[in-house]
């Protein structure tokens, strides 16, 4: 009499028990020499090109990260050399403007005591009153007169000397107007006939001694003999 046929009636459960762990060793080995399949092929290419571009994101990040920092490094290397060539250009330029200033400090100093000599000379030959000098006192104020125009000329020298600036081009118009006359012209403009006589007595009188002084010994020699 027929019946429904049961596979697992002809399954003995402890021989595939004991029989399990080396079929799976054996499939899996089977299926490490199987070759792949497309999808798996397609599966591998999409999870390694994902791969690639999380690495190429994390490639870009420190790409960024390096330049930040390379920039960071050359702003502190900016800084560096340039705070130290500041130290170096000011601390020298201080020094220089502090001996500059010092040194123009005592120019002005003595330029001022110069001009205050300066100007005291040129006071003093201002006052000159020549025209009321009479026959009595003409020779100690030509001498005094004389004394402080040479006194006056050393002072004028010496400013000359130290200030530069004193010795500077003449003008043209204040050139010509010395070359256009002559010294006795000059001396017969400025000075009045009876200046010019007291003048020529003051010049001569030196040489008319020396030779009365000479004649009398002359003759009180003659006399003697």
């Amino acid at each position: 009499m027929s019946s429904n046929y049961d596979a697992t009636e002809f399954v003995d459960n402890d021989f595939q028990a004991h029989k399990s762990p080396f079929s799976a060793a054996a499939a899996s080995a089977a299926q490490s020499h199987r070759a792949p399949t497309r999808e798996e092929v397609d599966s591998r290419v999409a999870e390694t090109q994902q791969k690639l571009a999380e690495h190429k994101r994390a490639l870009e990040s420190l790409e960024r990260e390096r330049a930040a920092l390379e920039e960071t490094r050359r702003r502190q290397m900016e800084f560096h050399t340039g705070r130290q060539e500041m130290l170096e250009s000011l601390t020298r330029g201080v020094g220089l403007l502090e001996e500059a200033e010092f040194s123009s400090r005592r120019d002005a100093e003595q330029m001022a005591k110069v001009l205050a000599d300066m100007r005291d000379a040129l006071s003093k030959i201002e006052g000159f009153q020549h025209e009321t000098w009479t026959k009595d006192n003409f020779t100690t104020e030509l001498t005094r007169a004389l004394t402080t125009l040479e006194n006056a000329r050393m002072e004028w020298n010496a400013a000359r000397l130290k200030f530069p600036v004193l010795s500077g081009p003449i003008q043209e118009g204040d050139a010509a107007a010395p070359a256009s006359r002559g010294p006795i012209q000059s001396l017969f403009a400025t000075h009045t006939f009876g200046e010019l006589c007291r003048l020529g007595f003051a010049l001569t009188w030196p040489l008319a001694g020396v030779a009365l002084l000479a004649l009398t010994a002359l003759l009180v020699f003659l006399v003697r003999h």
